[in-house]
């Protein structure tokens, strides 16, 4: 009732006033004050939504492999590349083990979702409001400061499992070998799994970003009311 005679009180005594301004009155009375538990479960559920796309396009087939975010061998394997090309049996070493690091990749992918999930149950509200109002990156920035170590941690004994299940480490392992057999080189052994480890998150938090940017910028990708709600906070900022 109350709120009501607020409306047609204020109402009245804009009759004379521009159209426009006595629209934004109305929508400002009429709109729900936005809560700090709302930003909270706002950015919760657009961090949520950002990481469950990425990780179920990063861990289907081809997510790597095909994408932009393909990872090729470390610097160091084009010495054993280069020599091993002439080699019966490991002319076509590099397009090989290319696949068999980025499905292993696509694989291991799909075992950050609860890791991320972690982080972002601990948003506090004030993290909330500083992100909804921080860069447009913000909220990628915080998931990637508070869990990198963790992923890399967690995930490059899934990633070695997943190269031993595609038999990257077995191919490369006997590369590695014959590589170090040859005269005049000097032997090397570069850690594979170290290499796409990093690779494979730095193309997971990138695409996360471009998640967090979509909805930051396009209102069509705010898709449920409370994203809505919460990220017009920041459109009128």
């Amino acid at each position: 009732m109350y709120k009501t005679l607020t409306i047609f009180l204020i109402t009245f005594s804009l009759v004379s006033c521009d159209p426009a301004t006595m629209q934004k009155v109305l929508d400002s009375v009429s709109e729900a004050p936005l809560t700090n538990l709302d930003v909270s479960n706002g950015l919760k559920e657009a961090l949520q939504f950002g990481v469950d796309n990425s990780v179920n396009f990063l861990s289907a087939e081809d997510g790597y492999y095909r994408s932009a975010y393909k990872i090729l061998l470390p610097e160091e394997a084009t010495k054993v590349i280069d020599k091993l090309s002439f080699i019966p049996g490991f002319q076509n070493l590099e397009a090989e083990m290319i696949k068999k690091i980025n499905r292993a990749a696509e694989d291991a992918a799909s075992k950050a979702g609860p890791i991320f999930l972690d982080a972002i149950r601990s948003i506090t509200f004030d993290d909330a409001m500083n992100i909804l109002m921080g860069e447009r990156n913000a909220a990628t920035q915080y998931l990637n400061n508070r869990t990198y170590n963790s992923l890399y941690s967690e995930f490059k004994p899934v990633l070695t499992g997943s190269l031993n299940k595609v038999g990257a480490l077995d191919l490369w392992t006997k590369a590695i070998t014959k590589y170090n057999s040859l005269p005049l080189v000097n032997d090397i052994n570069p850690d594979l799994a170290d290499h796409i480890n990093t690779k494979a998150l730095v193309g997971l938090f990138d695409l996360i970003e471009k998640k967090e940017d979509g909805i930051r910028s396009d209102v069509s990708q705010r898709t449920t009311g409370l994203l809505q709600k919460v990220f017009a906070k920041q459109d009128r900022s």
